[in-house]
């Protein structure tokens, strides 16, 4: 019988959903948070990368996420659902108080390995997009570019999208922040995303024990 060489799923539960940071659980785990524009397909990427259909709710209302969600994988990680940035029915002092929320978290949470930012493939670069990442490169806060919906596109198109972000990445950064290509519906990229979340969890815990 051959080995499964992908770390396997076998439990995904909720844990929290927190209003603040100081609300979020124990940092007992290593921890990787997910975000993106609201109607990226962050619920449907996560259903999908835990094999759980409706674990995370999937809503066609922008900004349905509104709280930090925690959710447990395996008994080992952390997976974090942010409230989604961009477009979203809610007031200015909503959104505001959003994003203190959201900045908190990701300053202040110690065991947050990273933080995989979505992007919708099917669109140019968009302005809060490459802004979100130019901050979270001020701050040396790890983070790595999921993209999504690629059973969208025609595999020509992918490739001028995927050529279009490099260019414009390329402006700004030096060396280009590492990407994954996705698709809730076919599952692509599960895979490599779960290797290098198991990878990075490997790293933590060598780096727990060399700490004592």
């Amino acid at each position: 019988m051959k080995k499964n060489k992908f770390p396997e799923i076998k439990s995904a539960s909720f844990v929290i959903s927190s209003p603040d940071v100081g609300s979020c659980p124990e940092q007992s785990f290593p921890e990787y948070a997910f975000i993106g524009r609201s109607n990226v397909g962050k619920s449907s990427l996560i259903n999908m990368l835990v094999g759980k259909k409706g674990l995370a709710k999937i809503s066609g209302t922008p900004g349905k996420t509104r709280l930090i969600n925690h959710f447990i994988v395996n008994d080992e990680w952390f997976l974090v659902d942010l409230p989604g940035y961009g477009y979203a029915k809610i007031s200015q002092s909503e959104r505001a108080k959003w994003k203190k929320m959201i900045n908190a978290y990701l300053l202040k949470r110690e065991n947050l390995i990273c933080t995989f930012i979505l992007i919708d493939s099917r669109h140019e670069p968009q302005k809060n997009d490459m802004e979100f990442m130019a901050w979270m490169g001020l701050k040396q806060l790890p983070f790595v570019i999921v993209f999504t919906k690629s059973d969208k596109l025609s595999r020509i198109k992918l490739e001028d999208s995927m050529e279009a972000y490099a260019t414009k990445l390329s402006l700004t950064w030096e060396e280009l922040p590492r990407s994954f290509i996705t698709s809730a519906v076919t599952a692509l990229g599960k895979d490599e995303l779960l290797v290098y979340i198991s990878e990075n969890n490997k790293l933590y815990q060598e780096y727990l024990r060399s700490i004592g």
